[in-house]
């Protein structure tokens, strides 16, 4: 699950992780240094238009901050092609 915005922040202490092995991995992900909670993952390259690539943990959020988000879905096993929307939000999968 992926969520996109036109901004999105992440703040605090974080430690980020990168697969190790590859050369030049695309991801990092970041997590709580103190509880060892995953933060956010994020894209190590901007985009051609300039934006980088983010999905954050919405459960660490308050329910009433991102209930109505819409949840955009992805192949990420084939593909890497976004699916279309169903209309759901993270209401509709909370709550």
């Amino acid at each position: 699950m992926t969520t996109r915005t036109s901004a999105s922040r992440v703040s605090g202490p974080s430690t980020a992780y990168t697969r190790a092995g590859k050369a030049d991995p695309a991801l990092e992900i970041h997590f709580c240094p103190t509880c060892g909670c995953v933060l956010c993952w994020r894209g190590r390259r901007l985009d051609p238009d300039g934006r980088r690539r983010i999905a954050v943990n919405v459960r660490l959020a308050p329910p009433q901050a991102v209930a109505d988000l819409l949840i955009d879905h992805f192949d990420g096993l084939d593909s890497f092609d976004d699916l279309p929307r169903d209309g759901r939000c993270v209401r509709d999968l909370w709550f």
